[in-house]
C-alpha cells in the first residue's frame, strides 16, 4: 500500500492519518516521543505493511514480473494499488475523493509540527503536486516509480516502469480488487482493538 491506501485506510481519525504518513519514516521502537494517536497511526501503518507483505496474494503478483524487476515488485504493486483504489473509490467510501484529500492535506499541515522533517519533505511535495489527486492518472505510477528507483544505488530498476508494468496491469486490478477488502476488514479490526 502506498500513501492514498494508508490514508484511507487510517481515516476518520486524524492521529491515525498523521501516523500513516510519519509509519513510512519512523523507523525502530516507538518511545512516547509522539502523541499517543500518532503513534497509534505509525504503528497501523506498520500492521498494514507486514499484513500485506505475508499475505499470499502479494507473492502471486510478484511472480507475474519478469525475474529481474521480481526483486522491486512490491513497490510497483504498492503504487498500482494506490491507482485502483483511486479508479475504484466509490468503491471502498462514501465521501468524495477530492473531499477526502483536502482534509488528508489540511491534517497534516494541523500536525506538521509532529513530523520528522524527512515526512514533512514529502507531505511538502504531496500537497505540492497534489499526488493524492494524481492516482487516479495510470502515467502517474510509472513516473513515480522513476522517481523512487533514483534513490537506489546500483542503478534505477524503474526507467522503464511503464512497459514493465502493461503485461500485468489487467492482473494488478484483479489483485487489488480480491485484496483491498481483506485488508480494510484487517484495519477495521486493529482500530477496534486500539479503542
Amino acid at each position: 500500500m502506498n500513501y492514498l491506501a494508508h490514508f484511507q485506510l487510517a481515516w476518520p481519525q486524524e492521529g491515525l492519518v498523521v501516523g500513516a504518513l510519519e509509519g513510512d519514516y519512523r523507523k525502530g521502537p516507538l518511545d512516547g516521543a509522539l502523541p499517543d494517536a500518532i503513534e497509534q497511526g505509525v504503528r497501523l501503518h506498520r500492521a498494514i505493511d507486514a499484513f500485506t507483505d505475508q499475505h499470499p496474494l502479494m507473492a502471486q503478483l510478484r511472480r507475474e514480473f519478469a525475474a529481474p524487476l521480481r526483486r522491486y515488485a512490491g513497490i510497483l504493486i504498492d503504487l498500482s494499488f494506490d491507482h485502483y483504489l483511486s479508479r475504484h473509490w466509490t468503491d471502498y467510501s462514501d465521501q468524495q475523493q477530492a473531499d477526502f484529500h483536502r482534509s488528508v492535506y489540511a491534517s497534516l499541515q494541523r500536525n506538521r509540527h509532529h513530523l520528522s522533517p524527512p515526512a514533512q519533505r514529502m507531505y511538502a511535495r504531496m500537497r505540492q503536486h497534489d499526488l493524492l489527486g494524481r492516482y487516479g492518472e495510470w502515467e502517474t505510477i510509472p513516473a513515480t516509480a522513476a522517481r523512487i528507483g533514483e534513490r537506489f544505488r546500483r542503478g534505477n530498476p524503474f526507467l522503464q516502469a511503464g512497459d514493465q508494468l502493461e503485461p500485468v496491469r489487467q492482473r494488478l486490478e484483479l489483485g487489488f480488487r480480491e485484496f483491498y477488502p481483506e485488508v480494510v476488514e484487517f484495519c477495521f479490526r486493529f482500530k477496534q482493538e486500539l479503542n
